[in-house]
């Protein structure tokens, strides 16, 4: 069935982040979430992923012509879905310093990213360096300057401190002082600002919460969500497949928005994704059962689906680490014998093809 996006008429934002390190979705899965995303209500994709260095330690270099050929495409298939699509550019290095030749690299790079006719430019200062006493004031600069020249349509910022997680201070440093205030005070109130809630990885989101953090950064945030990602260390072990829980549909009242890190699996992440539209749907909530089959009826293979439901406790719970190496070796074989590109993912996974050590805090 056909569903109208859920953001077509108003500022509110669902949508997906390909926000992810480690093993990087392809551009023809990248292609085919246009046709999901449409069909179950969502109405943005956001292209930022971790592993394009283009968009983040060599965010001053141009992408390759078959990369940047890619993104053009893109774009033009997720319009032609009606859906929005954005870029994510994270410009390391300028949080110490931002001289007058790095505004004028910026810029540039702003301009080339202005010819793929994006909707959404997320800024991203996530994941870098933080205990720097004028870091607002300076990611304030470069937000206007990017704003000064962008042509896209909406902007989210990803402040380095995105979270009440403690865990930021203790890789990223101590948090200047009323950080979050300053950064807010200094960008045009247009402009959204990501949050992922009181942890990294949120379990709930709540009205308290919400209300909190908006008062400090004076707009309603727009949820990061980091579930189902699987992409650190240890959560590259798991497969998140159950439906969201803590995830009230008052959230479209209580955020700006609310965008999704998938999984390293696209075809897999479709399943807990499913059942976040049927929340924001406002329908009389359904068990978790029932959302999961649901999602799983998407695949047209009911013998796959009904040994995923199994199988989910041990995947999702005890993990790729906890499984012996017999138990490996039988799931493959079994998983194997379905015919379906979902049960590939399963196999790559369980052949430690996804299994990944990367800088970050989703571990």
């Amino acid at each position: 069935m056909d569903i109208k996006p859920l953001d077509s008429n108003n500022r509110f934002l669902l949508g997906v982040i390909e926000g992810f390190y480690g093993r990087q979705w392809s551009w023809s899965a990248r292609a085919d979430y246009a046709t999901f995303l449409a069909q179950v209500g969502y109405g943005s994709y956001v292209y930022a992923p971790k592993g394009d260095p283009f968009l983040r330690s060599r965010w001053r270099e141009q992408h390759p012509a078959e990369d940047w050929g890619n993104l053009i495409k893109l774009v033009e298939i997720y319009h032609k879905a009606s859906l929005g699509i954005g870029v994510g550019l994270s410009p390391l290095g300028l949080n110490k310093d931002y001289s007058s030749q790095d505004k004028k690299d910026l810029l540039a790079k702003v301009r080339s990213l202005n010819e793929l006719n994006i909707d959404i430019l997320c800024i991203l200062f996530d994941d870098t360096e933080g205990d720097i006493p004028d870091l607002a004031q300076r990611q304030s600069d470069i937000v206007n300057d990017i704003l000064s020249i962008s042509s896209a349509r909406r902007f989210v910022v990803c402040p380095t401190y995105y979270s009440n997680d403690p865990v930021l201070e203790q890789v990223f440093g101590k948090k200047p002082i009323r950080y979050l205030e300053s950064l807010a005070r200094g960008i045009p109130a247009s402009v959204d600002v990501f949050w992922t809630g009181d942890k990294v990885i949120s379990t709930e989101y709540t009205q308290r919460g919400m209300t909190d953090i908006a008062q400090i950064i004076g707009r309603r945030p727009i949820i990061w969500d980091n579930y189902p990602v699987n992409d650190g260390k240890i959560t590259s072990n798991f497969l998140n497949l159950r439906p969201y829980a803590g995830r009230p549909f008052q959230l479209r009242s209580w955020a700006s928005g609310h965008m999704v890190n998938p999984m390293n699996q696209p075809l897999l992440s479709t399943i807990a994704l499913y059942s976040l539209a049927d929340i924001y749907r406002g329908e009389t909530p359904c068990e978790k059962s029932v959302l999961l089959h649901r999602a799983l009826g998407r695949f047209n293979h009911p013998q796959f689906s009904d040994q995923l439901v199994k199988d989910i406790d041990r995947f999702q719970d005890l993990g790729l680490q906890a499984l012996s190496v017999s138990e490996k070796a039988s799931l493959l074989s079994l998983y194997q014998g379905f015919d379906h590109p979902a049960a590939d993912e399963v196999c790559e996974w369980l052949a430690g093809q996804f299994q990944f050590d990367p800088e970050c805090l989703t571990s």
